[in-house]
């Protein structure tokens, strides 16, 4: 087929490297403008750019595609049998949905309509679903509603960050969108009573709430690595928490027989009281260093018990 592919960031590479495989024509590569990164603040462009120029495939990188005419006269002019979409950045009009003869066919991180929006790996491992997936979406001009074409599930493990699980679905994806094109199956409306939102990330969403259970704190340091990352603070500084992990039954139950005020170190070896149960943090970054494992954080800072992370 004769296609346009719309992607950004690392999730979408193998996705367009599975349709080139696959022998379909990529006539354009629509991806967002480089972007100042790092401390230099040089700018960088976006993964699929890197790809698409690897590929010989021309690359289009327009700010925004709502009230731009030039752009939609010559999205149109491409004469594509679809446009393929994975974590664009960008809203699309309903002219461009429709200008390629099957529209535009969305690759989406989540078992729809389970999780509609920015973030839906990192939304999963955080509310403890037991799976995630990757959905082929035929796109209509709500977020995230259009009818589903293929799906395929992927346990979440008890291990799983949102890096590992980006990966594979990502993975999952270029394989769904493949066979999408090649069977057509019949799009499948979604049910919108059971969705959830999955909002758009910010670094100060990493912060921990200590007030919450230990549970629920495991699952957001898994959910928010490597983006945005947890902290907490200690004293007025920033602390990141790379790790943690939960005390079994009767150790937990002999820490927190004392009531401890939630974010109070309870002994020598990092373990923290939650709003329920406690939590032990095994990889920590303290300010201006590298993370590292809880032994040798210990090693170079005084952390002693009663002292309260915020």
């Amino acid at each position: 087929m004769r296609l346009i592919f719309m992607g950004s960031p690392d999730f979408s590479v193998p996705a367009l490297h599975g349709l080139i495989k696959a022998g379909h024509e990529v006539v354009a590569v629509y991806t967002q403008p480089p972007r100042p990164a790092g401390r230099g603040k040089a700018l960088r462009r976006q993964p699929v750019h890197e790809a698409a120029d690897a590929l010989s495939i021309p690359v289009r990188t327009p700010e925004k595609l709502r009230h731009n005419e030039e752009e939609l006269a010559f999205f149109q002019g491409l004469n594509a049998d679809a446009a393929i979409v994975a974590a664009y950045g960008l809203i699309l009009p309903e002219a461009i949905l429709n200008a390629p003869r099957l529209g535009c066919l969305n690759i989406h991180a989540s078992l729809l309509p389970r999780w509609r929006g920015a973030s839906p790996i990192q939304s999963a491992i955080r509310a403890g679903d037991a799976e995630s997936g990757v959905c082929i979406m035929q796109m209509d001009k709500g977020l995230d509603t259009g009818a589903v074409i293929l799906s395929e599930a992927t346990p979440i493990t008890a291990t799983d960050t949102a890096g590992s699980l980006h990966d594979r679905l990502a993975d999952i994806g270029a394989r769904l969108i493949v066979r999408a094109l090649k069977d057509q199956p019949t799009p499948i409306p979604q049910d919108d009573s059971r969705s959830c939102y999955a909002p758009r990330l910010e670094r100060k969403d990493g912060q921990i709430d200590w007030n919450r259970s230990a549970v629920e704190i495991e699952r957001q340091v898994r959910a928010f690595i490597p983006w945005p990352g947890s902290y907490t603070l200690l004293e007025g500084q920033t602390y990141r928490i790379g790790a943690v992990s939960l005390p079994d039954g009767a150790e937990a139950t002999a820490l927190m027989a004392s009531a401890p005020t939630p974010g109070t170190v309870l002994d020598d070896k990092l373990t923290i009281a939650c709003g329920t149960g406690c939590l032990q943090i095994d990889r920590i970054q303290k300010p201006g260093r590298a993370m590292m494992d809880r032994d040798a954080f210990l090693r170079g800072t005084r952390l002693t018990k009663g002292m309260r992370l915020d």
